[in-house]
């Protein structure tokens, strides 16, 4: 299901040019939740391992569903294995998972859910909400996160880090829908390629790229990685003055192969 998205454009971007995925035969897996259910109707795929019941919930979204995702801070019903993070990962389906050589196109759809904003004097702390992930408790290869009132792009494994939402204040309550190739290497041959679309834009906009660099950069040994979305709040807390309760929801999550594409 794609989604119709309402306006607003970005001055000084300029349009992707590099070839789309081509056929839908290219699609390895879309996760719609157009059945109602957690999982999305796909046998394997990981759901949330917070315990409260409203860390994951299934929410109505125009004529379909989206999946919504909670967190509020210091209490343990949104704690997930030892952090405050309720997130949803595909590193129980064979088509979810990345390795060495393979070339990955990520798409999904984000809505920031009755977001508070950041004022002057709030913590600057950031919310993660999409995710490449190593396995075996590796960093990640890359994540979106929220950062003040922008939504970044960073691999913390590279050090590298790009805006690629200048300011997501208009967009509160909205859905957004973002892009990601990435060539996964073991050597200074891949690349990341981060586009957006937002509400009322009509294609995808090449945000920021990186190439030349090593994707598949894990701090510990491992043979494949996965990708996550939901809600991740690594190093905020009720003592450090963040935002208690964040929400997110994410919809029309789409892995494609983009082998052929190259």
């Amino acid at each position: 299901m794609m989604r119709a998205l309402t306006a607003l454009a970005l001055a000084g971007t300029l349009t992707a040019t590099w070839p789309a995925a081509g056929s839908a035969d290219a699609v390895v897996l879309d996760v719609n939740y157009q059945d109602g259910s957690l999982n999305s109707g796909i046998a394997g795929l990981t759901t949330t391992h917070a315990t409260s019941p409203d860390a994951s919930a299934v929410v109505p979204s125009g004529e379909d569903h989206a999946v919504s995702h909670k967190v509020t801070l210091g209490d343990p019903g949104y704690v997930s294995d030892g952090a405050p993070r309720s997130e949803s990962a595909t590193n129980d389906i064979p088509q979810g998972v990345f390795h060495v050589g393979d070339t990955r196109r990520y798409e999904f759809s984000v809505l920031l859910k009755d977001w508070k904003t950041y004022e002057p004097g709030d913590s600057e702390s950031g919310d993660i909400i999409f995710q490449g992930k190593h396995a075996g408790g590796n960093w990640p290869s890359f994540y979106l996160m929220t950062k003040r009132n922008s939504i970044a792009f960073r691999s913390p494994t590279l050090g590298l880090q790009s805006t690629v939402v200048e300011d997501f204040r208009p967009q509160i309550n909205r859905w957004m829908r973002f892009r990601v190739d990435v060539r996964w290497t073991d050597d200074a041959t891949g690349y990341y390629k981060v586009s957006a679309r937002l509400p009322g834009e009509q294609d995808f906009t090449l945000r920021a790229t990186y190439e030349n660099v090593q994707t598949f950069h894990p701090r510990n040994p491992t043979t494949f990685g996965y990708i996550k979305w939901g809600l991740y709040r690594p190093s905020e807390s009720i003592e450090n003055g963040d935002v208690p309760t964040r929400v997110v929801y994410h919809d029309d999550i789409r892995i494609q192969d983009l082998g052929q594409a190259e």
